[in-house]
């Protein structure tokens, strides 16, 4: 198991662009076809008490477990926006032991709900954990830097130096400051930036200009990055999903 394929995605809670049609069916399709070993989901539905009532073919069980079951997966997920008729936030799909998973609270108003969802996968043959993160930050730069500084204390509280680390999600950083943090002081670096020389775009879906989604790393070498634009993809979320295959150092 010396290589690795990871995708991230935000699926917009299983609802295309402007929640115009369920494309949670859809979506579970074409995850098979990426083969992703993990898979790290952002504005995942837990639950939709609502959405149970319209919808005829809306899933009996929380996504992250309707999408992992499809897949064959071992699923953690994190509640982080809790409303009257349901909830969502971040989930990790693994075709890999997960060991452990804790779910930190990020939020730093009260009109985003977000969190970091943390675990820790036993890979086949690895002498240690893969510590995966994955992220959903906030729309406004001054909120993302207090996000990504507790990302920092998190990192260096918690994760051994040595240990291969991922962190993936959407981080609305249009901007491209999160890099302060996460490449210069905590030396990780990003999937697109060390494949093609810049950050991938990834929204919105249908024409993507913006680089919201992003892939940081240490103790792997990229072999391939891409950004799965067009179709289907543009049909089932607002972003593309993005995917690489790492081997370990």
């Amino acid at each position: 198991m010396a290589v690795l394929r990871i995708t991230t995605y935000n699926i917009h809670k299983g609802f295309s662009q402007f929640n115009r049609r369920v494309t949670v069916h859809e979506l579970r399709q074409h995850l098979q076809q990426l083969h992703a070993d993990i898979l790290f989901l952002q504005e995942v539905q837990g639950a939709h008490e609502g959405h149970a009532r319209r919808f005829v073919h809306w899933p009996q069980m929380p996504q992250h477990q309707f999408l992992a079951e499809s897949l064959a997966h071992r699923s953690a997920y994190g509640s982080n926006a809790v409303y009257e008729e349901g909830h969502h936030g971040n989930a990790i799909l693994s075709r890999f032991p997960i060991l452990n998973w804790e779910n930190q609270d990020i939020s730093v108003n009260r009109f985003e709900s977000r969190g970091l969802l943390h675990a820790e996968i036993q890979i086949p043959g690895w002498p240690e954990a893969l510590h995966c993160m994955c992220v959903h930050l906030n729309l406004l730069g001054r909120d993302r830097q207090k996000q990504l500084l507790v990302l920092r204390q998190r990192i260096e509280t918690l994760v051994p130096a040595d240990a291969p680390l991922i962190i993936a999600g959407d981080f609305n950083d249009w901007r491209q400051q999160a890099d302060r943090v996460l490449t210069e002081d905590l030396q990780l670096r990003e999937v697109f930036q060390s494949f093609n020389g810049m950050p991938a775009r990834s929204f919105p879906a249908k024409l993507p200009v913006l680089t919201l989604d992003r892939i940081y790393y240490r103790g792997f070498r990229i072999e391939h990055a891409k950004v799965h634009g067009g179709l289907p993809w543009s049909k089932i979320s607002d972003h593309a999903p993005l995917s690489a295959t790492m081997r370990r150092l």
